[in-house]
């Protein structure tokens, strides 16, 4: 085997490792901004369950090949990622980086490894290719500290590629048409100069709640701008299908009736279904005609590719490992990289229990020293053992979000499963309302000043729909039926409704409208129902009951709504009845919450 030219690099940087561990770790952002190719890979399972890759890509004209291993590491403290090479001028690469804390600080360790092969190779090493990407290293390290500080705008130094010719005249245009629209909120020119100059990385995937947190703006506001920006040509809408282990997308489609029922995740070796408020989720992407955006990974397993996972380590047959280790207190699930058994844990953030594998998968061993994780392989062939969090991805929107917002029914009212499909829904708050007396509202104005102020009426709900990230599913005679992907939002929509409606009253004059109103949340079905997304289900039949038992003017909540955590907060002090009622369909009585007229538009 020819020499292993190694070569460390030390910096002492003033931030912590916990504002440095982000953006370091984001090796995906690192080699983009490097100016390191794509890549393509192949994932072949192997019998024992495990995946073997194979990467393709051109470095500097060059034909490369190598084993896409897992990377390992630890949260906030290190990573390494050792690379065989089948093909090109080395037969092994391997890069590692260390973060210490170092007072208020962070003692920063990065190691790059090569092994040259064949004539190339070795004459790389002889020209200084090594030192040379040390001072790559080092300058995108110092950039990133730059940007913890927040002494930099951007986290690496980086130039986006030449756009397509026009492209700047066309997002002029499109972000003029978006303005017009009630979606633009001032936020069009934004988002294309967004567009324009973001790394590929920020695009590939967009997610609006990403993007909102990043502008310091309302989420619903980035939401109906990116989804009036794919009506105008600036963004293309897609679907995606999350796998539940790695959360990577499996299958991404253009329209929700080209959505599969199921699909195999060839990283994780396992097949999986579609779960529309848990893994079906919407993101855009650049059109071509603004910006191409092209196939390929910068990095397919890195830290932050899974951010997730918190440890990832591979340990050789009959190996043991203490690591030190400091996260967040939470729900945590300890397995393999491969198919197999798992333990769910939730953790206080300094004692945990030791991580076993063996050919079965993960097991939970006894608890060590404060800080420190004991991690066994007891199996007889290398095992790649890890810890992530159980909570799902914080800044997805899912497709039940978004189907139960106004903007998506109003913009993409064609977007419907095909017709023999449903798919779950874990959580949907359903809230019903009726006119009181609206036989006699109709005799006593006649049918076409009635029919105006109904259809009155209806504006000013949906606008207060709209307003709480919600959607009017549908009218039904007087009657509307809104749903919300937010327990909490949906109850505040209540309740602001009957307030707006006071208002209209005396707005009106002569005629009141008195409004019934009831909610209930829980599973239900998504489905199309005459060519539109609808719901169906136990939860959808108890909030039209929960609206039957209102008197008018007040609002009826189920007590197991009442019993959620937000919105239990929500009206914590507030007078509420309680009451329960024998209701159609249902076996035994059902209790219920009342919000009363008086002490609604009192709080208002």
């Amino acid at each position: 085997m020819s020499a292993l030219s190694r070569r460390t690099w030390v910096w002492n940087l003033p931030q912590p490792p916990a504002a440095l561990w982000p953006i370091l770790s984001d090796t995906a952002r690192f080699n983009e901004a490097a100016a390191g190719p794509k890549y393509q890979v192949v994932e072949t399972p192997q019998s024992d369950g495990s995946v073997h890759r194979i990467a393709h890509a051109k470095v500097a004209g060059m034909a490369m090949e190598w084993e896409e291993g897992p990377y390992q590491w630890v949260y906030q403290r290190r990573f390494r990622h050792d690379c065989k090479v089948l093909k090109g001028p080395f037969s092994a690469l391997n890069v590692a980086l260390d973060l210490e804390p170092d007072g208020a600080g962070t003692r920063a360790t990065y190691t790059f490894e090569a092994v040259p092969k064949g004539l190339v190779g070795h004459l790389l090493a002889r020209v200084g290719f090594v030192n040379r990407f040390g001072a790559l290293i080092e300058r995108m390290t110092r950039a990133a500290a730059d940007y913890a500080g927040g002494s930099a705008e951007q986290p690496f130094p980086y130039m986006p590629p030449e756009l397509p010719k026009g492209a700047a005249e066309r997002a002029a245009a499109m972000v003029a048409e978006i303005e017009k629209t009630p979606y633009g909120h001032g936020l069009a020119r934004r988002l294309a100069d967004y567009l324009m100059k973001a790394q590929e990385v920020d695009l590939m995937r967009l997610r609006p709640r990403r993007l909102a947190a990043l502008w310091g703006v309302p989420p619903r506001h980035v939401i109906e701008l990116c989804l009036e920006a794919s009506r105008s040509g600036l963004l293309n809408l897609m679907w995606s299908l999350l796998c539940p282990r790695c959360r990577g997308a499996k299958s991404i489609v253009a329209a929700l009736d080209q959505l599969p029922v199921g699909v195999h995740c060839p990283s994780c070796n396992i097949d999986f279904g579609a779960n529309f408020s848990r893994n079906v989720e919407i993101n855009f992407q650049p059109t071509p005609v603004v910006r191409a955006v092209a196939l390929g990974e910068y990095c397919m397993s890195g830290p932050r590719t899974t951010p997730h996972v918190v440890v990832q380590q591979t340990l050789g047959p009959g190996e043991t490992r203490v690591v030190s280790l400091a996260i967040p207190a939470g729900a945590y699930r300890y397995r393999t990289i491969d198919p197999g058994a798992v333990v769910d844990l939730d953790l206080d953030g300094t004692l945990f229990p030791a991580l076993h594998a063996d050919a079965t998968g993960a097991l939970r061993g006894g608890t060590g020293e404060a800080g420190t994780l004991t991690l066994v392989n007891a199996d007889t062939r290398p095992r790649t053992m890890l810890i992530e969090s159980r909570a799902w991805v914080a800044d997805a929107l899912t497709a039940h979000q978004v189907t139960s917002m106004q903007a998506f029914r109003d913009l993409f009212s064609a977007e419907v499963l095909r017709a023999d499909e449903n798919l779950a829904i874990d959580n949907v708050t359903v809230l019903f309302t009726d006119i009181e007396g609206s036989t006699a509202l109709y005799e006593r104005l006649g049918d076409s000043p009635a029919y105006k102020l109904v259809r009155e009426h209806f504006a000013v709900l949906g606008e207060v729909v709209r307003e709480h990230d919600g959607a009017l599913v549908k009218t039904i005679g007087d009657a509307v039926m809104a749903a919300f992907a937010d327990p909490a939002q949906a109850v505040r929509a209540a309740l602001a409704m009957q307030r707006r409606v006071a208002r209209f009253n005396r707005e009106n004059g002569a005629e009141e409208l008195i409004i019934r109103m009831g909610l209930h949340g829980g599973a239900c079905l998504a489905v199309t129902s005459n060519d539109r997304f609808d719901y169906f289900g136990h939860t959808v039949n108890l909030a039209a009951r929960m609206q039957g038992q209102s008197g008018g003017g007040d609002v009826v909540i189920s007590e197991a709504l009442a019993g959620d955590p937000e919105v239990a907060r929500l009206i914590a002090g507030k007078p509420t009845i309680r009451e329960a009622a024998p209701l159609k369909g249902f076996d035994t009585p059902i209790p219920y919450r009342r919000l009363r007229h008086a002490d609604i538009l009192a709080e208002a």
